[in-house]
């Protein structure tokens, strides 16, 4: 185990102190938000955390946030927490293959300063991070969903998951846990409520804030991944996110208060040394799980779209990210989409590495899946 590793992993009943908390610069909360009961929550935690600088604005509109489309403004649109009431479009939910049978969201953007951030490519506008105050609703809305999912939800390989629910597929909600309680209340939820069946609630992090949901009723129904990378991957590319060893400690004492957690290895890069650093990542994990851990592993290699890199190279400009088309193979989607993945022969040793490392150093992990 490396020595920061060791540092931050407390005792199975503890909670590791977090190592990143973040606080906007700005916050504005529309009307409609603040009508709504976890608005009023929301609110309240950020007062409660110090954070002064919020606006209460008369209407549903947000004020123009894309600046000038310099740094300046893509520093302060990053700063920026909204609290906002989504359009009614946003409560009919969407399938989120390979993770889940249905997507639904607590948020949209993050704090963090991932170089490669896939939300580059999914998210228009200013980066600003969007809170939803409709989250009772839309969790009252579930229920509707469990049994009809084709990704875990009645299958012969994840079945067992039953129907599952991705709650970070836009947002790291953890990164806003301190400031919103909502994967608390989402946790919380999932945890108690009578289902017509089996459910899982998901979510995955680079953030180490687990305090508030260790003690929480969670009946095994929330599986919570943090989300790692090989030493260089995480120094270089991952900006104001938790350190490495601080997420492999929250996901101990996560596991040690009884849920099912996972491992999501994102994104996965031949860098000088991979096997090695890789290598000294599963051993970390492995010594700081409890014994019994029902851990699961996501693979995800680095991938990038054309309209991701030019906007990453424009947040990022001086990024020594690989984003080179020439050494990547190109994959076309059935409606034109294009995405730059590694060539056959290097994705053909990083899966059969993989393949072979987490069995000997993991052998317990169920692997769902590589991509």
């Amino acid at each position: 185990m490396t020595t920061a590793l060791a540092a931050a992993v407390l005792s199975p009943a503890a909670a590791p102190a977090p190592t990143r908390l973040w606080t906007p610069s700005r916050v504005l909360v529309t009307r409609s938000a603040a009508e709504r009961p976890h608005g009023q929550r929301v609110l309240a935690r950020l007062e409660a955390a110090g954070v002064d600088a919020i606006e209460l604005l008369p209407g549903d509109r947000l004020p123009n946030l894309r600046g000038d489309g310099d740094r300046a403004a893509f520093m302060a649109a990053k700063q920026t927490l909204a609290v906002v009431v989504p359009p009614p479009s946003k409560r009919r939910l969407q399938p989120i293959p390979p993770s889940a049978d249905w997507r639904f969201d607590l948020a949209e953007g993050c704090p963090a300063h991932c170089q490669y951030c896939y939300l580059a490519g999914s998210l228009s506008g200013p980066p600003i991070t969007r809170v939803f105050a409709d989250l009772d609703e839309v969790l009252g809305d579930l229920e509707a969903y469990v049994g009809l999912g084709a990704v875990t939800s009645g299958t012969a390989a994840r079945g067992d998951e039953g129907t599952t629910f991705e709650a970070s597929c836009y947002t790291d909600p953890l990164a806003l846990e301190h400031l919103t309680g909502g994967l608390a209340t989402a946790v919380e939820y999932f945890g108690t409520h009578a289902w017509p069946g089996p459910v899982q609630l998901r979510a995955t992090t680079k953030f180490d804030d687990v305090a508030g949901l260790l003690g929480l009723p969670h009946g095994g129904r929330t599986r919570l991944r943090f989300s790692v990378n090989a030493d260089q991957v995480a120094r270089r590319f991952e900006g104001a996110t938790s350190p490495v060893a601080g997420r492999i400690a929250a996901l101990a004492a996560v596991a040690a208060a009884g849920y099912p957690v996972g491992l999501t290895i994102a994104p996965i890069m031949p860098v000088e040394g991979w096997q090695e650093q890789y290598g000294r990542l599963l051993d970390d994990v492995a010594a700081a799980l409890p014994a019994g851990t029902d851990l699961t592993v996501e693979c995800i290699t680095h991938r990038f779209t054309p309209g991701s890199k030019e906007t990453l190279t424009d947040w990022y400009p001086r990024t020594k990210l690989d984003m080179d088309e020439a050494t990547r193979t190109t994959k076309r989607g059935k409606f034109g989409s294009v995405k730059h993945v590694y060539s056959k022969e290097t994705m053909a040793e990083l899966r059969g590495w993989f393949t072979s490392a987490l069995a000997e150093q993991l052998p317990t992990a169920r692997v769902l899946y590589w991509t």
